[in-house]
């Protein structure tokens, strides 16, 4: 029986038009697949390789300029900039970096134990914890049992290595074995001083300093500071859109300073996702357009056969049977679009990613553009089958 009510409702389905709806619906899926996923795969090239503040962290410091200078003008921020900054559409969140108010020395033993020692000045910063990825359980401070954890700028290590051990003959270090060192640190102030071991937990490209927890630096301040509050030098700012030029503009005006190059790779980055963005509306948008060519063709089938359809209602079919030869037509194409969608993807990747490849990324995961896939042929084939049912129940209703 269904065989036989295949052969009957077939004979009236205009192939040109089936081929239509599938050539727009891979075109539009594959568009907006391919952008997906696109963005997955470059995404690592604008990320580095910062593991301990997010690319959403601006680090915003005043210019400082020779004129403003000698006319005794000051690099600290205001209770009333900040305000400012945080007014912003743009801000999410603003952080303060806090200094030690304090004096101190840093031991640290080049040549292991009994060897020989290297002794230098320092200054200690935070910012609060929730702005720094780190472990918590590395990332923490006991006044009991004091031990501090310390962050520090890749370019410190470099400075050392490459300007201060090679004409020094002092060994130079890598970042393991810099990790493994034992710090002492002589802090002094306020008519005290203690001596407090310390070890580097990590290394940082954009924060340039040495980095402390929030809770040493508020323990250490009250007892060994003035007890004055000193005015930030430096904010860390949480943007929406990081690479906003709203952002730029706004930097400029007011003579802040971005830390790094991150204005730059994020203003690369922001361009990136707004043409990415566009793309993937136009292959929504073809996807759509081929959805309503799909239903105005099976609609005009349907009412082209409006006399036939009644006919087999009268004699005894369900309105699920007779609609069932429209929704596997439906289900097949779309189960053929997907596929084709996939593997269209799959081939322009294999073109580019070694391109990504010559830039030190292997890519990102399919995952995403997978499942953005079934999502979207999911959404058009529930679409069609509840347009098909609604028509052919119209017709049993009559």
């Amino acid at each position: 029986m269904k065989k036989l009510l295949w052969k009957l409702l077939r004979k009236h389905l205009s192939v040109p038009q089936l081929v239509g709806f599938a050539l727009a619906n891979l075109i539009g899926l594959a568009i907006v697949i391919l952008a997906v996923q696109f963005y997955q795969d470059v995404k690592p090239v604008f990320n580095d390789e910062e593991s301990f503040i997010s690319k959403d962290y601006l680090i915003v410091s005043k210019s400082i300029s020779t004129s403003g200078a000698l006319m005794g003008g000051t690099s600290e921020f205001s209770e009333d900039d900040i305000a400012d900054i945080e007014k912003q559409k743009w801000c999410r969140s603003v952080g303060r970096f806090t200094s030690g108010d304090y004096s101190i020395v840093a031991t640290i033993a080049v040549d292991g134990e009994g060897g020989r020692s290297m002794y230098t000045q320092l200054f200690f910063e935070s910012i609060p914890t929730q702005y720094i990825d780190v472990d918590n359980a590395q990332w923490r401070f006991d006044p009991n049992n004091p031990y501090v954890p310390v962050i520090i700028s890749r370019d410190y290590l470099s400075l050392y290595n490459f300007g201060f051990a090679s004409t020094q003959g002092l060994p130079q270090i890598s970042e393991g074995m810099a990790s493994s060192v034992k710090l002492r640190f002589r802090l002094k102030g306020n008519g005290q001083e203690e001596f407090i071991d310390g070890r580097v937990v990590g290394f940082s490209n954009r924060l340039n300093t040495i980095l402390v927890p929030d809770e040493f630096m508020q323990w250490s301040n009250e007892r060994f500071g003035s007890g004055q509050t000193i005015p930030p030098s430096r904010l860390v700012v949480e943007v929406n859109r990081p690479g906003d030029v709203v952002i730029d503009k706004y930097m400029e005006e007011h003579g802040y300073e971005i830390a790094g190059d991150k204005g730059s790779s994020n203003k690369a980055y922001f361009f990136l996702t707004i043409i990415i963005s566009i793309v993937i509306v136009v292959g929504i948008l073809i996807s759509l357009l081929s959805f309503f060519v799909l239903m105005l063709s099976i609609y005009l089938l349907l009412q082209k056969n409006t006399k036939k359809l009644q006919d087999l209602l009268l004699l005894g079919y369900s309105p699920a049977q007779v609609s069932r030869t429209y929704i596997n037509t439906v289900i097949a194409i779309n189960a053929g679009v997907l596929i084709a969608a996939i593997a269209l993807m799959l081939a322009a990747r294999a073109y580019y990613l070694p391109m990504l490849r010559a830039m030190g990324t292997d890519g990102g995961t399919l995952w995403a553009a997978l499942v953005v896939a079934l999502v979207i042929m999911a959404a058009i084939t529930v679409g069609n089958i509840i347009a098909i049912k609604r028509k052919v129940m119209s017709l049993w209703h009559q």
